[in-house]
Parts: structure tokens; C-alpha cells; sequence
């Protein structure tokens, strides 16, 4: 890998990183505008959204009504070329209603991997796993351990 490429990923790296935490900690939902490319297109929408860009912004704004402190913190982000690779914990205190169930107060924990593609500095492609059934048992709504 020569320089130009290892820049290239190094930023590619940091360009998920301030997406996640723009749109996900800060609760920026012009972040969608700043860090996804118009042809977006994501594989695994999460909560059930579109697979727009449009979806992405609509899975922030349904956390963060729920979970207004809702912290997203990558556990990891590993890249190479135009792929980064994120595992990440988020974190909220249950504030608003979501998915049916009231709100309790209290803290959950989401976890998940996303695997981002990018292009000239925007990402165009996501793929993702979230641990959508822990979520579900944290907050009442499926059985089983939290």
C-alpha cells in the first residue's frame, strides 16, 4: 500500500467516525446530507427504515426521540482502501416511547457491526448488523435475557 492509498484509508476511517458520531451522538440529522453520498444505498436498513439515505435519517431520529442521550462509541474501526468496518456500542436512557413500548427510564445497550463503502470521501454503501433482539428484550418488548 503506498502513501496516497494509506491517506486514503486513514481518512476514510475518520470520515465514518465523525458520521457516526454526528449523526448518532449528536443527533445532527444534516449529517445524513454532510457524509452520505445522493446514491446511497443501504443493504441492511436498520429498524425497519428505507434504504435511502433517507432511512438512515430516520433511524436516527427514532433513537434519539427515544434516547435523547443516545451515545453511539466505536469499539472499532478497521479500513482498508474504500471498506471501513465499525463494531460499536450505543448507549440511551429511555426517555420517549419506541417500537410501542413507553418510556422507563432506563439505560440500554445496542450493539452491532456496520460495514461502510465509500467514494470520493462519502459513503455509498452500508451493510449492518444490529443486535435488534437484545434491544427488543431490554426494553419488554421479547423474552428471553436482556
Amino acid at each position: 500500500m503506498d502513501a496516497i492509498e494509506k491517506t486514503r484509508t486513514a481518512d476514510n476511517r475518520e470520515i465514518v467516525r465523525a458520521f457516526i458520531d454526528a449523526l448518532f451522538t449528536k443527533g445532527d440529522l444534516a449529517a445524513v446530507d454532510t457524509y452520505l453520498a445522493a446514491d446511497f444505498l443501504n443493504h441492511d436498513p436498520p429498524v425497519g427504515t428505507d434504504t435511502s439515505r433517507e432511512g438512515m435519517r430516520t433511524a436516527a431520529a427514532l433513537f434519539r426521540g427515544a434516547f435523547p442521550d443516545w451515545h453511539a462509541t466505536p469499539d472499532f474501526l478497521v479500513a482498508e482502501d474504500d471498506m471501513v468496518v465499525e463494531h460499536f456500542s450505543a448507549t440511551g436512557t429511555q426517555r420517549g416511547e419506541i417500537f410501542g413500548a413507553p418510556a422507563t427510564g432506563r439505560t440500554v445497550t445496542l450493539r452491532g457491526i456496520n460495514v461502510f463503502r465509500l467514494r470520493e470521501g462519502r459513503i455509498v454503501e452500508r451493510w449492518g448488523r444490529l443486535d435488534e433482539l437484545g434491544l427488543l428484550r431490554q426494553l419488554g418488548l421479547a423474552q428471553g435475557p436482556a
